[in-house]
């Protein structure tokens, strides 16, 4: 061995001894403990609405839940418009039957 191999070994031991590991705080493993339990009841919570848009995304159930939208939106909005011709119907009506009340 010549001088820089023993002097690159005596460098390397003395970094290796220099390193320091710091202490844990107090109750480290219970804290952590209690976060893995908190998160595993927060995804419990929303597994079944995560399995929904999962199942809401494939193209076949994406079709049928547009499909359902927009009957669901075409109902609504004849009833409203239902709604609407009634009620200028009776507003028409009430207008020739008694044209001063009105105003």
């Amino acid at each position: 061995m010549n001088k820089s191999d023993s002097e690159e070994a005596r460098l390397s031991a003395l970094l290796r001894n220099s390193r320091t590991t710091p202490d844990l705080p107090p109750r480290f493993q219970e804290i952590v403990w209690r976060r893995l339990e908190a998160r595993e009841t927060t995804e419990s919570v929303f597994s079944w609405l995560d399995a929904l848009i999962n199942g809401l995304l494939r193209p076949r159930f994406a079709v049928a839940a547009l499909t359902i939208v927009i009957l669901l939106g075409s109902l609504a909005g004849a009833h409203e418009g239902k709604q609407d011709v009634r009620q200028n119907a009776q507003a028409r009506y009430l207008a020739s039957v008694a044209p001063n009340s009105l105003q």
